[in-house]
């Protein structure tokens, strides 16, 4: 007995370190997060615009890794999430709001106060998200994410040097003014009630899921290679998407959220038939302890 004890201890020992790297894992994907967040601050800080948007779109891959590696290695955590939603107020609610300042407000006394807002409204959004969906399944953000409106403003500046914008029309819109009211509606964005859809379903058995299919195609080719084009445009057409999307559904009374309800009812309805076959088993099998094996959730 006590070399089997012996042994079973000396496996903990081993497992331990291991389980420690799992687990640090993804908080170091986090804090690569508030690197490049702090990084664009800095950039901007020193006029480099360029390199200041490239940061925050490094932020927002490595912020859209650490959650799915925290999943996939069953490592998540609450640490982890409060570490997330601070980072995550950093890079893309301080750092795009003073990337904009460094590069169009700076020359005025009193525009910083959009910088203000726009960072006010992500950290309430981080907040809200932390006591309503944090941990939850759901198909949709309740408004809009703070790393695509932070996404948005970064990179303002890459897209106002590509000939999509100094050659066409758009150039001409008085874009000081415009970008006043685009900090304050991606802002107000942030905290409202908008439904924004989440990653798309990728599959080729029904009609939207090859769609998203062709829509995660078509993100790839554009980030890879269009990025100074594709990112600011690709992000004002999800800030319009999730407006329409909500205001039809709306009028349709066919918003997610009450469906998500009806669906949690018909899940607990199903499994009262599940936990009756369970005990029926039970019942015809009474001898014998339990094995401790858990079933994965439906």
């Amino acid at each position: 007995m006590s070399g089997s004890d012996g042994t079973e201890r000396g496996e903990r020992r081993r497992m331990r370190p291991r389980e420690a790297a799992v687990i640090a894992l993804p908080n170091g994907f986090t804090l690569a997060n508030l690197f490049f967040g702090i990084f664009g601050i800095v950039a901007a800080s020193r006029g480099d615009f360029d390199a200041a948007a490239r940061f925050i779109v490094f932020g927002g891959i490595a912020d859209a890794l650490d959650g799915r590696i925290a999943r996939a290695t069953k490592s998540g955590s609450r640490f982890g999430e409060e570490l997330d939603s601070l980072v995550d107020a950093i890079s893309f609610g301080t750092a795009p709001a003073l990337i904009m300042y460094f590069a169009v407000f700076q020359s005025t006394r009193w525009e910083w106060i959009f910088c203000f807002f726009f960072t006010a409204c992500a950290v309430m959004r981080l907040a809200r998200f932390n006591v309503m969906q944090a941990g939850r399944k759901t198909t949709h953000f309740q408004g809009l994410p703070s790393p695509a409106a932070g996404g948005i403003l970064a990179t303002y500046y890459w897209f106002s040097q590509t000939p999509l914008y100094t050659e066409t029309i758009v150039a001409d819109l008085p874009w000081h003014q415009v970008l006043r009211f685009l900090i304050l509606g991606l802002g107000m964005l942030m905290i409202s009630n908008v439904q924004y859809a989440k990653f798309p379903v990728v599959n080729f058995r029904t009609l939207q899921g090859f769609l998203g299919f062709l829509l995660v195609i078509g993100t790839l080719i554009g980030v890879i290679f269009l990025p100074k084009q594709f990112f600011f445009p690709a992000g004002m057409a999800y800030v319009l998407y999730g407006i329409g999307r909500t205001v039809f559904l709306g009028l349709l009374d066919r918003l997610p959220g009450r469906d998500q309800d009806d669906d949690g009812d018909d899940d607990e309805d199903d499994e009262l038939p599940r936990r009756r076959r369970r005990r029926r088993r039970s019942n015809r099998t009474q001898s014998g302890p339990a094995t401790g094996r858990e079933e994965s959730p439906a």
